[in-house]
């Protein structure tokens, strides 16, 4: 954040260097119960069992500890149902979620700012649906098996029903996540020979799987907001198959009420062959903020529709371009005064906190391979291979700044800062650079080469496809 000395509140770094509280014993926990998981819970050694055991008592001051009793005691016997299975799941991601809050108020306190004090309620169920109960049921033969037993025909067991989850609009969250864990299980099959399991990724991609299979679990309140949005930065994240862009932001009411933090995200699919600043060329028709954040403008929003968690559903016809927005002065004057929005009952995980701070007056040091900001006698690790190639950013920019527009995430037991923007120094003049420089287009030599390349590929992609469409 902005020194004091100029007028703004200072980062407290030290308190994302220091422990909290906690966190070991729940990574333990954690880890107990993702070795049951990997040998499979059909015939449960007393390691397992112990494991379990260790949940349960992790959770026995808590509203699931009667559930979770009953469940671990379940599965120590080998019967475990489809609904123990779920307290399983559920008091997993219950743990990750404490690690959640923690991790938030620490955040808090370090920025100055505080979270909304709306409260995102858990769902309130729907009607039963066929293919959640097969998905159900296809996990439960899963943690029954574990990741040691798993075969092919286990695994191949959720292609028919990832096909009929998908044109459904309410299961596809459900269905993505079914598809990427079962892309990744088949690729690792079979289970014994494998040499390394990454049990902390998979205890969480089955867990929360499991709980997406409760009707209604999906299911997210929306309303809609009218007032200026000041555009941040811009995260890009790729696949080989997938992109998405998120746009992180400060939103201001016309009503007068407190501005807060907002992200807007569009997604598309896209073929392997396009890469880098090719990406945009995929992304900008279906978001017309991607224009502004290029420009360097704010926009005016109309009822566009928005979720308690601060999610822009984002329609272009509720949007205007406005007057211009530099995000570095977005970030000095508005983003210290922002509220950051409550967090989806599902979505409390280490792993899914993004935060969008400012950090000035630091130093880049490198620390071994890890670029690390000295800020406040405490050093803070930059996730510079989060930097897309997409744009004008790169990590030795990064080296070379000193002000910084970022996400502060948590990763492997640390926070860290990705960058989204950075101001520098070439030839005594303050030059900014974005990560999303080039998302709504650019005049920029190596841009527009690397848009032209683009521009090719994808030339050549459409006209095979066509030829193949004839014959």
């Amino acid at each position: 954040m902005v020194p004091a000395d100029q007028g703004g509140g200072v980062m407290r770094a030290d308190l994302l260097t220091d422990l909290v509280d906690g966190l070991d014993e729940v990574f333990a926990a954690v880890a107990a119960v993702d070795q049951a998981l990997a040998a499979g819970l059909l015939r449960p050694t007393p390691d397992q069992t112990a494991g379990l055991t260790v949940l349960a008592d992790a959770m026995a001051g808590s509203p699931l500890a009667a559930r979770v009793a009953e469940a671990v005691a379940k599965a120590a016997a080998g019967a475990a149902g489809e609904e123990h299975f779920v307290s399983l799941a559920a008091a997993r991601i219950a743990l990750f979620g404490s690690v959640h809050d923690a991790l938030m108020a620490r955040i808090e306190q370090a920025t100055g700012r505080v979270r909304s004090a709306e409260v995102v309620p858990a769902s309130g169920g729907g009607p039963v649906v066929n293919l959640l109960v097969a998905a159900r049921t296809w996990l439960s033969d899963l943690a029954r098996a574990g990741w040691r037993g798993m075969d092919h025909d286990l695994v191949s067991g959720a292609g028919p029903l990832i096909s009929a989850l998908l044109p459904e609009p309410g299961l596809r969250r459900l269905a993505a996540l079914l598809d990427g864990f079962a892309a990744e299980l088949a690729a690792s099959c079979p289970g014994s020979a494998l040499a390394r399991i990454p049990l902390r990724r998979w205890g969480d991609l089955w867990s929360r799987a499991m709980l997406l299979t409760l009707p209604g679990a999906t299911e997210t309140a929306t309303g809609t907001v009218t007032g200026r949005l000041l555009p941040l930065g811009v995260d890009l994240h790729e696949h080989a198959t997938a992109a998405q862009v998120q746009v992180h932001a400060v939103f201001e009411p016309t009503d007068g009420g407190p501005s807060r933090l907002v992200r807007a995200s569009v997604s598309t699919a896209k073929p392997d062959t396009v890469i880098g600043a090719g990406i945009w060329q995929l992304l900008r028709p279906h978001m017309s903020l991607l224009a502004a954040v290029s420009e360097g403008r704010s926009m005016e929003l109309t009822d566009m529709p928005a979720t308690a968690e601060g999610d822009l559903l984002w329609l272009d016809e509720h949007a205007r371009m406005s007057e211009p927005a530099d995000a570095f002065a977005t970030a000095r004057v508005a983003l210290p005064a922002a509220s950051t929005p409550p967090t989806a009952p599902l979505d409390r995980h280490p792993a899914r906190i993004v935060v969008p701070v400012f950090l000035e007056g630091y130093t880049a040091e490198q620390v071994g391979e890890t670029l690390t900001f000295a800020l406040a006698g405490q050093r803070l690790a930059v996730d510079a291979d989060r930097v897309p190639a997409a744009g004008p950013l790169t990590p030795e920019l990064v080296a070379a700044s000193n002000a910084c527009v970022g996400l502060l995430r948590w990763d492997a037991g640390s926070f860290r800062v990705q960058p989204l923007a950075v101001e520098t120094t070439v030839r005594k003049k303050t030059v900014a650079l974005h990560a999303g420089a080039w998302a709504g287009g650019t005049v920029d030599k190596a841009g527009v080469k690397a848009e032209k390349a683009a521009s090719e590929a994808t030339a050549v992609l459409r006209e095979r496809a066509g030829r193949l469409l004839r014959k």
